[in-house]
Order: structure tokens, then sequence, then C-alpha cells
């Protein structure tokens, strides 16, 4: 077997894995979505804004991968909520920002404290597993929907 078809069926192994707990942690993530009243489109919006900076609707249709209109449907919900608010920019009056609200901001924080908590399977993992895991995981590319 070559080194790229010994390392494709390591990755695929170590894929499925890891895809495998994912799936198998979803109710953990469900539950922290259900605590704090939000769905899982909305929690995808709410990470993909910044505290401290608005983002075009066009930029997170495209974030997003959908139609305007739906980016539109989803921060009205947001906005019916309290969590954000439109705002015109300053350099063209006619492209609206989505802006994070006090609340918004204090949800997106929970939001990203709670789901970033590691399972407890996961920590009572040996140290020296832990680091190589992360070390591992260090290495891969970040992607961040190419904001």
């Amino acid at each position: 077997m070559s080194t790229r078809a010994r390392a494709r069926e390591s990755a695929g192994a170590a894929w499925r894995l890891i895809f495998d707990y994912i799936i198998a942690t979803a109710a953990e993530r469900v539950a922290v979505l259900d605590r704090l009243g939000l769905t899982p489109a909305e929690s995808r919006a709410l990470s993909s804004l910044e505290p401290k900076a608005g983002r075009s609707m066009r930029s997170l249709a495209e974030e997003w991968s959908c139609d305007p209109s739906n980016a539109t449907w989803l921060v009205d919900r947001l906005e019916r909520q309290g969590l954000v608010t439109r705002v015109a920019r300053d350099d063209d009056r006619r492209v609206k920002s989505v802006v994070l609200t006090p609340k918004g901001k204090r949800l997106r924080r929970a939001l990203i404290n709670s789901l970033y908590t590691p399972p407890a399977d996961l920590v009572a993992l040996p140290q020296r597993d832990l680091d190589a895991l992360r070390a591992a995981a260090s290495k891969l590319p970040a992607r961040h929907g190419d904001r």
C-alpha cells in the first residue's frame, strides 16, 4: 500500500471516529440550544456576527450559502427577539449592517461558551491523548465561513 493510500485510510478512520463522536454528542448541543431558546439556524447566525462589528446582509447570505431572502427571514427572527438590529452604514446608507444588540452579545457569549465546553468523556481522556489530539487538530486549517 502506498504512503498516500495509507494516509487516506488513516484519515478516513480518524474522521469516522470524530464524526461518529460529534453525532453521538448531538443531544448535548441540542440541549444547549433548547436552554438558550435558539434554533440551529439562529445559533449559526449569532455565531456569524462579531460583537464589535456589523455584517451586511449580502455577506451573511454568502456565508450561509443561502438566498438573500432566507438571510432576511432569519435576521428578521433575530431582530424580533431583540438580538440584532439593522443599522445603515455611514459609507453607504443603502446598505444595512446587521449588528448584535447588548442582549444578542450576551446570548452569543453564552452560546459560544456552552458549545465550546467539552463533553465530560473527552475531558476524562489521559492528558497525553488530549495533548496529541490538540496538536493534531491545531494543524488543520481554520474554516470560518470565508469571513
